[in-house]
């Protein structure tokens, strides 16, 4: 009898002074999930850390994965990263741009991000990050004031940079790039690294210099979900003058044959080994973009070379007379293939 009372009396006492956590409501966790990328576990361990308030557990959640991903981060260090993606961003076409900012200028950026796998390489999450970086890139750069192009993009400065939402552009966040690929290792569980970054910014020219202007190509190839991103990916920067270009321009049609050509010339640009846009003074290179049959170009039946197509397309929609007149031409491009800058030689591959 006594053993019954003391046992009947601990029982009571357990119940009495119970400390487990109010019971999750499926309703809630399915809310917060909503909100987030978590797991239900997460979702449920943020709700019962939080008295089943979401707001809270949202904000327990930020918590959560601001150390978590600095832990993370910390032990995957030394980790290869050879896999990833491409992605450019274009924010202004150039000449004749009816949306976009720059108002007929030139505005876009490439990046290269890099995972240690191809599965995360692509996943959904991961190829967001990469555009809303390449999004940032081009939102935030500057022109460059320098002969060249297009400039290599200070990774210290993109890092700390306020991330941009490429699908939301106005909506207001407190990750930085840096801060995002942190919590992206996190979620993913690989090593996540920025590489490089390009941008391209030039102003439109000035009214009294209406008979030139910039335009820019761009295509991606082995892309996924996102089309503006794959294994490969090129920018080109094009030239146009003509007396009537402005008129010439304000035609749809013309600025979609335009679109055409530019798509067909990054193609060409991805899909062979280009490097060069000419060839030194008496040489002719496979290499060179100028010299090459312009494969990628759907009415180039007779196999003539870019340069020679670019000559003739500018001569048949009026842009200039003569052939020799160089009514449009290639300035400049990029094309960067994933990893090709990556010397797994010079990382540990153990974590």
């Amino acid at each position: 009898m006594l053993g019954s009372l003391r046992y009947a009396a601990c029982s009571s006492s357990r119940r009495l002074y119970s400390t487990e956590a109010p019971k999750v409501p499926v309703k809630l966790i399915g809310e917060l999930r909503k909100l987030t990328e978590v797991s239900i576990t997460k979702a449920r361990e943020a709700l019962s850390s939080s008295n089943n308030d979401v707001k809270a557990a949202l904000q327990w959640l930020e918590n959560d994965l601001v150390t978590s991903g600095a832990k993370k981060a910390a032990k995957v260090e030394g980790r290869f990263t050879g896999e990833g993606l491409i992605s450019t961003a274009v924010l202004s076409h150039g000449a004749g741009s009816r949306s976009g900012l720059g108002h007929g200028g030139v505005r876009a950026a490439m990046v290269e991000l890099n995972c240690e796998t191809d599965f995360v390489g692509r996943n959904e999450l991961f190829g967001r990050l990469a555009a809303d970086i390449a999004h940032t890139a081009a939102f935030i750069a500057e022109p460059s004031g320098s002969e060249t192009a297009f400039h290599e993009y200070s990774l210290d400065l993109l890092n700390d940079a306020p991330l941009l939402s490429e699908l939301q552009p106005g909506s207001s966040t407190s990750a930085t790039v840096g801060s995002a690929i942190r919590d992206t290792i996190a979620k993913v569980g690989e090593k996540i690294s920025l590489r490089r970054a390009v941008a391209l910014v030039e102003n439109a020219p000035q009214q009294t210099q209406s008979s030139f202007g910039l335009r820019l190509a761009s295509y991606t190839h082995g892309a996924i979900s996102i089309p503006t991103q794959g294994r490969i990916g090129s920018l080109a920067l094009l030239a146009l003058k003509g007396p009537q270009l402005a008129e010439l321009l304000a035609s749809e049609a013309l600025r979609n044959d335009l679109a055409r050509l530019e798509r067909s010339l990054a193609r060409q640009i991805v899909g062979f080994e280009t490097l060069s846009v000419a060839s030194p003074a008496g040489e002719k290179l496979e290499t060179a973009l100028f010299d090459q049959q312009f494969m990628m170009f759907p009415d180039n039946s007779s196999g003539a070379t870019v340069q020679e197509v670019l000559a003739q397309w500018a001569v048949e929609k009026g842009l200039v007379e003569s052939e020799d007149a160089g009514g449009l031409a290639v300035l400049d491009f990029k094309k960067w293939t994933v990893g090709e800058t990556a010397d797994p030689s010079t990382q540990p591959t153990d974590a």
